[in-house]
């Protein structure tokens, strides 16, 4: 299985700063030394023409050439540096790399990503641009290159803050279809409408959790039906772990292994091709936040085995593809 990492490019944030930024580093090694099976390679920085399939040009020249304002930065929380903005773009770039790769063996990985607050002119929570939409827009664009077909798209995000910047980015476009499950109370406090938005509340615990997971999954694949997606961008964010102290639930370590494969297994279920994204994770302990995020890992390579049988150290292009070349169309229309 590949993933694909960027976090040689270290933001020097200032002293006391409460992102978690050693985290990358820490799941690259976890994973190296314990699934030898995933192949990991450094991301390539997405161009600017990648970026501007969803990002306005001058959001992405502010961010780019360091003219961000003060507020613009302090919305994002990073300060500007150039190592912040190459660090954006590889993050996309390692997104949009596994989604290639996905299309073709079923399931890859960024051990980074799923930026999901940022919009088309604006980041925010951490988020500089938007690599799920990015990574959205191009496989469309590429997809339909190639076989003359739509590729349909669905989002489940699964971090324990709502996904806004991609709800807005994607609310006028029956294409792409949005899932968050969050806290009700969490960030961002003014939720954007996505296609289906599950509100949770404070202290959710592993039963309640897994029945509005069932529930939200059931309503995506009944609404997709006749016109399944062809491609979905799992974000699973560590932070509905209880041991976050930002996620305000109470999940445990099992309960987020159960997560998922409840994911995992649905995709395969229906042929559709997976794209891993880390999202969020400030556990108290931060090898907490590492394990969480490496049994999904886990879980991911297990569905990659599936998806390649017989085969692993050279995937073949597994039936999953063919199915979802059957999963596209030209038109749409939304209920």
């Amino acid at each position: 299985m590949r993933a694909y990492y960027a976090d040689h490019f270290v933001l020097p944030l200032p002293p006391g700063h409460r992102f978690p930024m050693q985290k990358y580093r820490l799941l690259r090694d976890a994973i190296a030394a314990e699934l030898p099976e995933v192949c990991l390679s450094q991301a390539w920085p997405a161009s600017e023409g990648e970026l501007a399939l969803v990002h306005t040009p001058g959001y992405v020249d502010a961010v780019l050439r360091g003219t961000l304002s003060a507020a613009q930065q302090r919305e994002i929380g990073f300060p500007w540096s150039p190592a912040m903005a190459e660090r954006a773009r590889r993050s996309v770039g390692a997104t949009i790399s596994a989604a290639r790769d996905a299309l073709q063996e079923g399931v890859a990985a960024n051990l980074a990503g799923g930026t999901h607050h940022a919009s088309a002119d604006t980041g925010s929570g951490y988020c500089v641009f938007n690599d799920l939409a990015v990574a959205a827009r191009l496989m469309q664009a590429e997809w339909h290159r190639h076989h003359r077909r739509l590729l349909r798209v669905a989002v489940i995000d699964l971090d324990v803050h709502q996904g806004n910047g991609t709800a807005a980015i994607f609310q006028d476009d029956p294409t792409v279809y949005t899932l968050s499950m969050h806290g009700a109370k969490n960030f961002p406090f003014r939720k954007v409408a996505g296609d289906l938005d599950v509100d949770l509340p404070d202290g959710c615990t592993d039963a309640p959790y897994l029945a509005a997971l069932d529930d939200a999954l059931e309503q995506l694949w009944q609404r997709h039906a006749d016109q399944p997606p062809g491609l979905v961008f799992y974000q699973a964010g560590a932070d509905p772990h209880e041991g976050d102290r930002l996620g305000r639930l109470k999940i445990t370590t099992a309960g987020m292994a159960e997560r998922d494969r409840r994911v995992f297994d649905a995709c395969r279920s229906r042929g559709i091709p997976v794209v891993l994204t880390m999202g969020g994770g400030y556990g108290r302990v931060i090898e907490d936040t590492v394990a969480v995020q490496l049994q999904t890992y886990r879980e991911a390579l297990t569905a990659w085995r599936a998806c390649n049988p017989g085969n692993p150290g050279k995937p073949e292009v597994p039936a999953m593809l063919h199915r979802a070349n059957n999963a596209v169309h030209h038109t749409d229309t939304r209920n």
